[in-house]
């Protein structure tokens, strides 16, 4: 059977970078030489996140992994800015928590309906020539070209947003539980794994009390080590305040219900600690196939583990309709849903930083490493006299000429700056 649920991707994304500032001058009739009116480029889009009630799975991203936000326009003449991108808008099922991918850090909890959250922020937009100007460089040849986007890989984690989860091994009868206490519809057939995907649905009180409840898919033994399908349906536990932990408590297909109770404790404990300490409500279904006798042992374990009981009949609705009542009630005395604060900081930009890194290779040419000064090379015109001195006191400023000495450059020698190289002279 075909498996449609996707609820973990990695994807790429990158925000757009800003456009570069023009080089531009005043052009006007019976005026020999204008002054300098390049306008700034525009800012990179951004690349946001947006939660979207009509999603319930990731699987979308699965077959696109690669979401780039368009580039800021360049800035024009007559002190024209560029216009600014439009920000790239990423829609994803409430709940996708979205991590770093290198670091694991939690960048955001897309939890909120109507809410942007920015993961990559487009980059500014440089600065034309008009901001160069000064009363000995009046024509200034060279503008700041625009700054690059964020860019990251990240993971997207689905962890549903539910108050309550019914969990157990398969063919306990959960989904008949949910559909019959709640507005799911869930799947139901008298046969293992019918439930493949989490079915969440919302159980009403009265008019003013309610709350969320998930149908988890059947955990196995070995579903902490990723066995089945454990991983992926575990995650979705880890938000619920309260589990509602069903057993078969007739024994009809020959299982122990308080074996099976531990093994699934057991699972979530390996999963995560934090998990296996969450408030439980044992409900022990199929009471109307089921002998007084292997109730009352079931009752004795859960009051020797100091477990709350629920005994119901979910084809008869035997307790059914007081069910919804006692969850309410316990979710009251618990705290809210969990919901991840952003642990990820991103890398400071510094925009026009002095680090620099400079090493000889084979060739003997010198080989200098800085984003920063990479940026201004771009928006540099080599081959005006104002705007190549520019660069050289950018070059001395940064102490990139002391290093250089201090390696023993000599006159002629190669200097390299990524593609582009050029003669040291003294």
């Amino acid at each position: 059977m075909a498996i449609h649920f996707v609820d973990i991707a990695r994807i790429h994304v990158k925000a757009g970078n800003g456009g570069n500032g023009a080089i531009s001058f005043h052009r006007e009739k019976y005026v020999a030489s204008g002054g300098p009116d390049g306008g700034d480029g525009g800012r990179g889009g951004n690349v946001i996140f947006r939660a979207d009630r009509n999603l319930s799975t990731l699987m979308d991203f699965k077959y696109k992994r690669k979401y780039v936000a368009r580039n800021g326009e360049d800035g024009r003449g007559a002190n024209m800015s560029g216009k600014g991108a439009e920000d790239l808008i990423v829609r994803v099922p409430i709940g996708t928590v979205i991590k770093d991918a290198e670091t694991g850090l939690v960048m955001a909890d897309v939890s909120e309906q109507d809410k942007d959250y920015i993961i990559a922020k487009g980059g500014k937009g440089g600065l034309g020539n008009q901001h160069f100007a000064t009363p000995t460089h009046q024509i200034p040849r060279y503008a700041k070209p625009g700054f690059k986007g964020e860019e990251y890989d990240i993971t997207l984690e689905l962890k549903l947003i539910a108050d309550v989860g019914l969990i157990g091994f398969p063919n306990v009868g959960k989904s008949t539980i949910i559909s019959t206490i709640s507005s799911a519809k869930p799947k139901i057939a008298n046969y293992h794994f019918t439930t493949l995907t989490p079915v969440l649905g919302v159980v009403r009180v009265d008019e003013e009390a309610s709350f969320v409840a998930a149908d988890i898919p059947g955990i196995i033994e070995g579903a902490s080590e990723g066995i089945g399908l454990g991983h992926d349906f575990l995650r979705h536990v880890e938000r619920c305040r309260l589990l509602l932990h069903v057993v078969d408590v007739s024994g009809c297909e020959g299982r122990n219900p308080i074996d099976d109770f531990k093994l699934i404790n057991t699972e979530l404990k390996s999963f995560s600690e934090e998990l296996s300490k969450r408030p439980q409500i044992a409900i022990a279904n199929k009471a109307d196939i089921a002998t007084e006798e292997q109730i009352e042992e079931f009752r004795a374990f859960c009051e020797e583990e100091g477990i709350q009981l629920f005994v119901i009949s979910a084809a008869t609705r035997q307790g059914l309709e007081e069910l919804p009542g006692i969850v309410f009630n316990e979710l009251q005395k618990l705290p809210p849903v969990i919901i991840y604060e952003p642990e990820f900081v991103k890398p400071e930009i510094v925009e026009d930083g002095n680090a620099f890194n400079i090493f000889r290779t084979d060739d003997g040419a010198f080989n200098i490493e800085a984003e920063w000064l990479v940026r201004i090379l771009n928006g540099t015109d080599v081959d005006d006299y104002e705007s190549l001195q520019y660069f050289q006191r950018r070059l001395r400023d940064s102490g990139i000429i002391d290093r250089l000495e201090e390696m023993g450059v000599k006159d002629g020698d190669t200097i390299r700056i990524e593609d582009f190289e050029f003669d040291y002279v003294i």
